[in-house]
């Protein structure tokens, strides 16, 4: 059965929060992966529809939150998710295919495999330190996460981003993290010009 009720608490850093339903009942915890993968963040004062679960101590928590009255509410955005990690996904596929054509080195796709791996588990690292505790000390500054998508982490990132719902809605920080996708892929493609090849091969040698 679900219910409605009013959002009267949000802590966008940790990505929880309480709804206050509108029967007057004691607040309800909500966690931001009950939102199903919205692309805007929960606010305070948004009307919201939602049903009553349990987390893994058996508290009631919200689930399947919504806007109030918006259609089909129990469905999950969950196409726009995927579609970020098929697309980190065939990036390098096709990187793979270009190396192992022989257009570019190994060393290029490698660089980008380590990176993203690398890049994927800062964010897990990060999210975890953020929903855990409360030391800052713990988490790691939005400034490492796009220097490592700038220096080839960004397929990792957008997985991550995706999967572990972490850094995927903040406007600010996508719109910094495209930047890096955009000039690590202008780099990217200086290797496939004669100067750029030239280069790679200085270094190589």
């Amino acid at each position: 059965m679900r219910t409605t009720g009013k959002i009267t608490h949000w802590n966008d850093e940790k990505g929880y929060g309480f709804i206050t339903p509108s029967s007057g009942a004691k607040q309800v915890f909500v966690h931001i992966n009950a939102f199903g993968g919205r692309l805007d963040r929960p606010e305070i004062n948004q009307l919201v529809s939602f049903a009553i679960g349990a987390d893994n101590r058996g508290r009631p928590c919200a689930e399947r939150v919504t806007l109030a009255g918006a259609k089909n509410p129990d469905r999950f955005r969950r196409n726009d998710r995927s579609l970020y990690v098929w697309g980190a996904a065939l990036f390098l596929a096709l990187l793979s295919a270009v190396v192992l054509g022989g257009t570019l080195p190994l060393l290029v796709l490698l660089i980008y495999l380590v990176m993203s791996a690398l890049t994927f588990l800062v964010y897990w690292l990060d999210k975890s330190a953020a929903e855990s505790n409360h030391d800052t000390h713990a988490r790691t500054p939005e400034k490492v996460l796009h220097m490592l998508a700038l220096f080839g982490g960004w397929p990792g990132a957008m997985v991550a981003q995706q999967l572990l719902r972490h850094k995927s809605s903040k406007a600010e920080f996508r719109a910094l993290f495209w930047v890096t996708v955009v000039v690590n892929c202008l780099a990217l493609a200086c290797l496939f010009t004669q100067p750029g090849r030239e280069f790679m091969q200085a270094f190589l040698d």
